[in-house]
């Protein structure tokens, strides 16, 4: 199988956006810039908060600003619900989980604008969180009341669909230190998710609308084998809707000193950067958060290698005398192309605002940069 077909996206969760006017800004200082230096059609994957989403006429603005800009938006990001720019995000971009119904109020007017602005007879992909934080205190009914809502949504797509002629499928982000972290944590909620759909006499719905979305940075952080995760979940019957480009830091040997003080440039108080470390033994050790004492800790030192959850360009395989997890990518979409069906690809680099370094003006052309070598991997990829 082809990757797909539809123009590379990016993710714009990288540019802060409040209210829903803000995406035609967003579109014209950034979007439009990036295609320009890139020099090919490109698509954005939108993200808008719930207070933006749920603005009366928000599909109007947005499919106006997109039209206007000629470009085409296939996937959203409803992940972060609300702030993802202020100065301390970190564990509560898990809140609200998918226990709690405005995730899936949110969700639902998600779709609506998506099947609003994607063309007709069109496929749309929502990412969203993995239910929810394990750090965080759950009640006994948490997983029951995940479920029952993610069936909700599946219902709900599906009466979309005919109504609009719209497929929107939603994809659940693994992501390391949550509810679903692991491909077999989330094979194994797959299962009895299709069991209680079936039980409801819904899981047709539930399989064509509930999957994954295969974040390339947070498989690599677990140390999983892309292929191996794939094929776990082609076997599950689990559809990967949405794959995130992204690459993770890594730091090869933490007894080196040079590499330890790199790491201290990404400590930082906006988001979450779980690390975790691979003993000689294979024995995985994690950190809920990459901090100063954490790489100064002489325990830690001879835990290697470390890969910490901080997205980095993609174009890059070493930042000074760090590795980044950029090998790991390419094995991840060797893997996604032996699937019979194209999931959506965006590249997803939010952190470029707090990357050491990082010059702000030059936001768009380092985006430019990562699609463009985007592209030429998918093209060579066998």
């Amino acid at each position: 199988m082809a990757f797909s077909a539809l123009p590379l996206a990016y993710c714009t969760n990288v540019h802060p956006c409040r209210v829903v006017t803000d995406v035609p800004a967003v579109l014209d200082r950034y979007a439009a810039p990036v295609r320009a230096i890139s020099g090919f059609e490109i698509s954005v994957g939108l993200w808008l908060p719930e207070a933006a989403v749920d603005e009366a006429g928000a599909a109007d603005v947005v499919g106006h600003a997109l039209a206007s800009h000629g470009l085409s938006c296939h996937t959203l990001n409803a992940f972060p619900f609300g702030e993802f720019h202020g100065a301390r995000v970190k564990e509560q971009v898990y809140l609200p989980d998918w226990a709690d119904r405005r995730r899936l109020d949110y969700t639902l007017s998600c779709a609506r604008l998506l099947a609003a602005i994607v063309p007709p007879g069109g496929e749309g992909s929502i990412s969203t969180l993995p239910l929810g934080f394990k750090g965080f205190d759950h009640r006994p009914e948490f997983m029951a009341a995940c479920a029952d809502h993610l069936l909700t949504c599946a219902r709900e797509f599906a009466a979309l669909e005919a109504a609009t002629g719209r497929t929107i499928r939603l994809a659940l982000e693994p992501e390391p230190c949550c509810i679903l972290e692991t491909t077999a944590e989330t094979v194994a909620f797959f299962t009895a998710l299709f069991e209680r759909a079936a039980r409801a006499g819904i899981e047709q719905e539930a399989r064509r609308h509930l999957g994954v979305c295969y974040d390339v940075c947070h498989q690599a952080v677990e140390f999983e084998d892309a292929a191996t995760a794939v094929a776990a979940l082609t076997a599950a019957g689990v559809r990967i809707n949405k794959v995130q480009i992204s690459c993770a830091i890594e730091a090869t040997d933490p007894t080196d000193t040079a590499q330890r003080d790199a790491l201290l440039a990404y400590v930082e108080p906006r988001y979450l950067h779980q690390t975790f470390a691979r003993g000689a033994d294979g024995t995985l050790h994690h950190a809920v958060d990459l901090t100063a004492d954490l790489i100064a800790d002489p325990a830690w030192h001879a835990r290697g290698p470390w890969r910490i959850h901080y997205h980095v360009p993609v174009d890059a395989e070493r930042i000074g005398p760090l590795r980044t997890t950029r090998s790991e990518l390419v094995r991840a979409l060797a893997a996604i192309k032996t699937l019979d069906y194209a999931p959506h690809l965006e590249v997803e680099t939010y952190t470029w605002p707090v990357l050491p370094g990082a010059d702000p003006v030059d936001l768009a052309a380092g985006i430019a940069r990562e699609l463009i070598a985007t592209r030429v991997l998918i093209g060579n990829t066998a």
